[in-house]
């Protein structure tokens, strides 16, 4: 045979092999697959079996896609801080570090998005990391949340496919950072355990306002072991004290070309400005009589725990007190692992939990270069470690002797495990029995109650978000039959809800509006329920030549004194002069800012300054751009009258004749005339505090 021949046949195989349409499901040993759905388990809700090679390779391929960066979470940042307990949680857990209020555990935390590259932007709509070392007495503790409560997946093996399918298509790696295309979508219909996190991912939850203004969740069911043995059933929770706040997704697009590093430089400007972020730790807890009380599957990590069913219980509070000092070194060689327990803190046998204590460990040794990654300063304990490991990559210590093996005699069994009176780790004792069986227990079957319990309990403004949601991200899917598909979906959610996005995707309503017929909400997964203040809130200021420096100064005087952060902005930067001949420097300007990167603007007085803020269009943009995304607007004087010539209409203003009057509508304030300026800047303040004022968009 002639080459071209043998060229032409090696051809022919490869595209045989490639696009024969009847080939079955294999492992990478040519091993024919009966499920990979299902892992296989001691029981239906039994752990999983490392026996299972599927699942072992299937994961372990994943695992090692990528180098350098991190497969998912690859975009993240890291900032250093401490963790206090608020009062000695004994009769839970003997974990030391939830114990004594007197002791300050150093935490290290890195925030981060999960679909996108490192290079991708901060404002994407995505699920956000939310991952905490503790660095206790008894060793590290990683706390790996996000900021959604739940997983689209009930199974660990399902993982590379959810990831799979939402990062960009392989043949031409489109889109980058974003569910808006086919593969993700085809995904979600034919697993319809995503229903509920599609919910929350449609929500404002996924495009949150900073990292500082957003919950985080362990996800995972836990245990809680206490001296006497005892456990109980935990989720952990991080509950902001700036209250949970969202972007509107215009902002979010536009943040991310104006400003892709929007959520780092938040949290970076707030520790250096001395405004340290703050995070109350909550714990939900059942006793373990209690796991089948429930209408929903307490391992299931598709479901939560209501808190109206199962209170969070505040226990201590994190405070992010340091910027870190170097990105590499800190955020890049962090490694987080959910199997990085201390004594008190143990596992449940929810199946996605079980998967990711084999996967996060498994992927540390490729991405950091072999075993040793725990030498890394950033991972190093500052407990005192000590065990007969020896080599590796980049073993960092130097160790003595002959003896790298336990038990020995020749170092008198050094060093010796610890007994459980010494604090050593002992894992609960659990009776589990059953068959070797894939399959999943049919207490995990019900996809769509909780996901209607979401619906129920968002506010109008929040639905409203959740259907134009639906509309860009399932309307840039091409196919029209999975279009269609997802509002058939939907509509075992809420009929209503799935002919809504039947109107903006070009789809067919449901022929028979369906739903689960829940009628039960939960108030306290809707964020207009969360804490709301102006606390460290950004300001926009516009300024021109022209401006009536003493009541400005007043202003921004008082708005300062509340904590919120003001910003001069002008048409070009430097140092603008008053109609009293007082200069400020402006620090922004309209090229170098946007209205997208502020909580609210105020408009000072000054004749002169109305009339130099008149002449340039991008001034209108940014006051327009304010007004739409229902932030508030607070104007003064002269700086009313520019309200008048803008999009802020329907709402109530100060009119030139009115003296010392303050005028609140829809989160505008205005005043004219004051002789003192405390009663305007107070309103103000309060219309900042709500975050949003959605009534422009509802009313």
């Amino acid at each position: 045979m002639d080459n071209q021949s043998k060229n032409e046949k090696d051809s022919q195989l490869e595209d045989y092999r490639v696009e024969h349409k009847n080939t079955k499901l294999t492992t990478n040993q040519g091993v024919r697959v009966n499920d990979t759905d299902n892992s296989l388990k001691t029981g239906e809700r039994g752990p999983t079996l490392m026996e299972d090679f599927h699942f072992r390779e299937k994961m372990t391929h994943f695992d090692h896609e990528r180098i350098p960066e991190r497969v998912v979470h690859a975009r993240g940042f890291g900032v250093h801080g401490e963790f206090q307990v608020y009062k000695p949680l004994t009769k839970w857990t003997k974990a030391k570090f939830l114990q004594d209020p007197s002791v300050k555990t150093p935490v290290f935390v890195r925030f981060s998005t999960v679909v996108g590259s490192r290079g991708s932007a901060d404002t994407v709509r995505d699920v956000r990391g939310f991952a905490t070392k503790f660095y206790t007495e008894d060793g590290n503790y990683d706390l790996v949340a996000n900021n959604i409560p739940i997983f689209f997946i009930q199974d660990a093996i399902k993982f590379p496919d959810v990831v799979h399918a939402i990062k960009p298509e392989p043949d031409n790696e489109i889109p980058q950072a974003t569910a808006a295309h086919d593969t993700f979508w085809d995904f979600v219909v034919n697993h319809t355990e995503t229903a509920h996190m599609i919910m929350w991912l449609m929500s404002d939850r996924a495009i949150p306002r900073s990292f500082r203004m957003m919950e985080g969740f362990g996800v995972n069911t836990f245990r809680f072991i206490n001296e006497e043995g005892k456990g109980h059933f935990v989720k952990f929770h991080w509950k902001p004290k700036l209250g949970v706040h969202s972007l509107v997704w215009d902002e979010a697009q536009k943040i991310a070309g104006k400003d892709p590093d929007f959520h780092r430089r938040d949290i970076w400007d707030a520790i250096n400005n001395g405004d340290f972020p703050e995070f109350e730790l909550g714990v939900q807890v059942i006793e373990e009589e209690q796991e089948f009380n429930f209408d929903f599957d307490i391992l299931d990590p598709t479901k939560f725990w209501p808190e109206e069913q199962v209170p969070v219980q505040l226990v201590g509070k994190m405070t992010l007190n340091r910027n870190q000092n170097n990105f590499f070194a800190e955020t890049e060689q962090a490694a987080f692992h959910p199997g990085n327990v201390v004594p008190g803190i143990d596992f449940s046998n929810d199946p996605l939990l079980q998967g990711r204590l084999f996967s996060y460990q498994d992927t540390q040794l490729l991405r950091l270069g072999g075993p040793n990654f725990h030498e890394i300063p950033i991972n190093r304990p500052t407990a005192p470690v000590h065990n007969n490991q020896r080599d590796g990559f980049h073993q960092m210590s130097i160790d003595k002797g002959k003896v790298s093996y336990s038990a020995n005699s020749l170092r008198q069994n050094a060093p010796e495990p610890a007994t459980d009176a010494e604090n050593g780790y002992v894992h609960y004792q659990e009776k589990v029995e059953g068959y070797k069986i894939r399959q999943r227990s049919s207490s995990f079957n019900d996809h769509y109650r909780q996901a209607t319990l979401f619906w129920n309990s968002m506010s109008a403004a929040e639905k409203q978000h959740i259907i134009d949601a639906f509309h860009f991200e399932v309307g840039k899917v091409k196919d029209k039959q999975i279009r269609q598909r997802v509002v058939d979906m939907f509509n075992h959610v809420d009929g209503g809800l799935a002919a809504q996005i039947a109107q903006g995707v070009g789809a067919n309503p449901p022929s028979q509006p369906g739903g689960t017929g829940i009628t039960a909400s939960s108030p306290a997964v809707s964020q207009e329920n969360t804490i709301k203040e102006a606390r460290t809130r950004k300001v926009a200021m516009l300024l021109e030549g022209g401006f009536s420096f003493e009541p400005l100064m007043q202003a921004l005087t008082s708005l300062q004194g509340a904590g919120l952060q003001v910003e001069l902005i002008s048409h070009q930067l430097g140092m603008v002069t008053s109609e009293e001949g007082q200069q400020l420097e402006a620090m922004k300007s309209y090229t170098t800012a946007g209205s997208v990167m502020y909580d609210a603007l105020v408009i000072p007085g000054g004749q002169q300054c109305l009339n130099n803020l008149s002449m340039h269009k991008d001034t209108f943009t940014f006051l327009n751009d304010t007004f739409k995304h229902a932030k508030p607007i607070g104007a003064f004087d002269e700086g009313a009258d520019l309200l008048m010539s803008s999009d802020v209409q329907g709402t109530l203003i100060a009119d030139p004749e009115s003296t010392n009057q303050v005028f609140s509508d829809l989160g505008v304030v205005t005043v004219r005339k004051a002789d003192d300026f405390t009663a305007f800047t107070n309103e103000f303040i309060q219309a900042i505090g709500q975050h949003r004022h959605w009534m422009r968009q509802t009313g």
